[in-house]
């Protein structure tokens, strides 16, 4: 049923099947609409809550289309760069999130103080950044077994434990379903392919909005934010990418392009161990942001 492609850090390059990340964007998708349907009355009381299961269905959708997009006609890093910004879209129509965002280091910065306008440049402005960055880091960061499914779950993960219970729901069977993908990439036995990571990006940064967590998700996403400065950097400046040699089952690079290779550099791992530290970092990344909501609250 999926496309199968090469798996170029194993050994012999075994056929992997592609593009399993629609399923997480069909279980999603069903679950939030159920949600919506069988629980209208709650979210009528609640104001926003119909909206806004509503609308992270759409930009989930929206990711797995580009996703699909992609995989089909691996489409360049400038289109990539912009379509996400079609998919904040619905959150702007919508007025989904509030235009006050509490931060550590500047308190509270209320979009709403400046009237029409400020409400104006936070739904057009601020909202289209946060998801054009969100999707297109995570989206980067990839290419090995976990590396795009095991760190953005923990990036969603801490974003459930840091908004309130009244949101917490929207992400229980999404969550769990990247989780179960998750578990078989690890493994070597799927790719969620760009279908997964543009879908998860826009469920993180979507979710992040409503919520009114962007905050939590900015500290959570530092790695990735990294990864994504390094090797736009390199381009830019020596106009090659970073890429990492296969010796004898261990991964090792003689650049520092990008997170993976500065961590393979000139220091063979497998592909295990390059997850786990990746992982690590992003667990770190991601406790942080939650010991900073923590202390604000």
């Amino acid at each position: 049923m999926f496309p199968k492609v090469p798996d170029y850090h194993k050994p012999n390059k075994p056929q992997v099947p592609n593009g399993l990340g629609i399923i997480y964007v069909l279980v999603s998708a069903t679950y939030l609409f159920l949600l919506d349907y069988f629980d209208k009355g709650l979210r009528t009381q609640n104001g926003i809550a119909s909206v806004s299961a509503l609308t992270l269905v759409a930009c989930i959708l929206f990711g797995g289309f580009m996703g699909l997009l992609d995989d089909w006609m691996d489409l360049r890093w400038r289109y990539k760069a912009l379509l996400p910004i079609l998919a904040s879209l619905p959150l702007a129509a919508l007025r989904q999130g509030t235009p006050t965002m509490s931060t550590y280091f500047w308190g509270t910065i209320n979009f709403g103080a400046y009237g029409g306008l400020g409400r104006l440049a936070f739904y057009f402005g601020v909202i289209p950044l946060i998801v054009t960055i969100t999707t297109n880091t995570i989206n980067q960061l990839g290419g090995l077994n976990g590396l795009e499914t095991v760190c953005p779950s923990i990036v969603l993960f801490g974003l459930l434990l840091g908004s309130s219970s009244g949101f917490q729901v929207f992400l229980y069977v999404p969550l769990l379903a990247y989780v179960i993908l998750a578990f078989f990439n690890v493994q070597g036995k799927l790719f969620v392919g760009n279908t997964g990571s543009f879908a998860i990006g826009l469920t993180i940064a979507a979710y992040a909005i409503i919520a009114n967590v962007e905050q939590t998700l900015v500290i959570s996403i530092l790695p990735y934010i990294f990864n994504s400065s390094l090797i736009l950097l390199t381009v830019f400046l020596s106009g090659k990418k970073a890429s990492m040699l296969l010796e004898e089952k261990k991964l090792t690079s003689q650049s520092r392009r990008s997170l993976v290779t500065l961590i393979t550099y000139h220091n063979p791992l497998n592909e295990r161990q390059v997850v786990t530290i990746v992982s690590f970092l992003i667990t770190v990344s991601t406790a942080l942001a939650l010991v900073v909501e923590f202390l604000m609250h």
